[in-house]
């Protein structure tokens, strides 16, 4: 088992090795290009889209655009928020926090195109549900079913890992570690909680992601903004650290400035999975006219996610001063941080943060599984079957130890990038003629709006 273990873990640094990261970015960049800085022209309206109450119900879609936003977002804002930015500064240093910035600004165009890409190939199962995701654009767009079978394949058995087993085990660990909770009751009680949410369904998912991903996310980025007010002083100079270190080697592992990005640029699209292929398939049950609508409200999701909720971890643990320490581990460097900072009081914030961000995860990857499951095998009880084993692995996880289980999952998980990447580079053309399309339809909605307005005041 050690053996496996170690070869896995050899694997997982192959996969998530310089050429991803640089596909990866190198994407980002060159949609960010072609769509002339897209993610930063159309940002209000994106917004605006994404936090209207106006949904546009009459299109075809499972839920609104709020509620695929939140479904993706339940998926993503988990571990990856609270230790995976510890993670980067721990093997990079505070300027890891800069490049995962950078990670940040070029993958919301990456999320862009993805979501464009699965609202404009969904199609409908036998249920009337919609089905979408990087398998359907690189089988009905690229033409390459084949690349679409191995995606799916990656990402129905990657939901195990990342989206199941390792949140479970955060969770449980924390539990037990804070109020000695023994891991069989959190794992009873996280498999009823997803359990009654996950076997309902996308519409069910949707309505519990609403209602509870924008609680736990106010709650940590307002428990946040306190820390940095109360103590403001230091925020000045943490953000002058964070900078100063990005471009030097110091406090990287190795020493070198190649550490510092890579560990800024991983951890940033561990956390938001921009390019990973995830996201796209809650986008495409979105209810919607035109697929640029759509994408503009996925795109906010790395905003929320990396640019404000990731942020909010990094600057805390540079102004606490605890990433010097080398005897704190990553784990719990943010939980030093905040008590540093908060007090007492710091690490049971924290342990509440990652409680909810890691259970909302297992939502989110639950309806990622299960609509790469049914890619595979397109029959209603299989995929209820997928959703009853998913629900109960939850138990296996937060309960024992499997870690050239986890080790595989994140292996798979890097490989479900490569065939979504290829997609987004082939259909490139398709993400401009959509956006070309979005841009005249709004041109024409503003203009008639005008009209409307200018002939109610006569």
């Amino acid at each position: 088992m050690e053996k496996i273990e170690e070869f896995l873990g050899e694997m997982s640094n192959i996969v998530w090795g310089v050429p991803l990261l640089v596909l990866l970015v190198g994407t980002g960049i060159y949609l960010t290009v072609r769509l002339g800085f897209l993610q930063i022209r159309s940002l209000p309206y994106a917004l605006k889209l994404a936090f209207s109450r106006s949904q546009d119900n009459e299109s075809d879609g499972d839920i609104s655009h709020f509620q695929a936003l939140m479904t993706a977002s339940a998926a993503t804002i988990g571990t990856g928020n609270i230790v995976g930015v510890a993670t980067a500064i721990v093997m990079g240093g505070p300027g890891a926090v800069l490049w995962m910035w950078l990670a940040g600004l070029f993958g919301m165009a990456t999320k862009y195109g993805e979501a464009i890409l699965a609202v404009k190939y969904r199609v409908k199962d036998s249920e009337g549900n919609m089905a979408g995701g990087p398998m359907y654009y690189l089988e009905h767009g690229l033409k390459q079913k084949w690349l679409g079978v191995l995606f799916a394949l990656f990402g129905a058995l990657a939901a195990f890992g990342i989206g199941n087993g390792t949140q479970a085990k955060a969770v449980a660990d924390l539990m037990n570690d804070t109020f000695s909770v023994p891991f069989w009751v959190t794992g009873v009680a996280l498999v009823l909680f997803a359990g009654l949410v996950i076997l309902g369904g996308i519409k069910w998912i949707g309505r519990v992601t609403a209602f509870f991903v924008p609680i736990m996310a106010v709650f940590y980025i307002l428990s946040g903004l306190i820390v940095m007010v109360m103590n403001i002083n230091l925020v000045p100079e943490a953000i002058a650290t964070i900078f100063s270190y990005a471009f030097s080697g110091e406090a990287a592992v190795g020493g070198t400035i190649g550490a510092v990005i890579r560990f800024g640029i991983a951890r940033g699209l561990f956390s938001n999975e921009a390019g990973l292929g995830s996201a796209p398939i809650a986008a495409a049950a979105a209810k919607t006219d035109l697929p640029g609508r759509q994408a503009l409200v996925s795109m906010t999701q790395v905003l929320i996610d990396t640019l404000i909720i990731c942020s909010i971890t990094g600057i805390t643990i540079v102004m606490s001063g605890q990433w010097e320490d080398k005897s704190i581990k990553a784990g719990v460097l943010t939980s030093a941080a905040f008590e540093t900072l908060l007090g007492g009081a710091g690490p049971y914030l924290i342990t509440f943060g990652l409680l909810f961000f890691a259970s909302s995860t297992i939502l989110g990857w639950g309806y990622y599984g299960e609509k790469c499951f049914q890619y595979l095998i397109n029959k209603p009880i299989a995929v209820k079957i997928y959703r009853i084993v998913f629900v109960l692995f939850i138990f296996v996880g937060a309960t024992a130890s499997i870690d050239a289980v986890w080790a595989l999952a994140d292996v798979l998980n890097g490989l479900m990038a490569i065939p979504n990447l290829i997609g987004l580079l082939g259909l490139s053309g398709i993400i401009i003629y959509e956006t070309k399309r979005l841009q005249q339809k709004v041109k024409e909605e503003r203009e008639q709006a005008i009209q409307g307005s200018e002939k109610a005041h006569l």
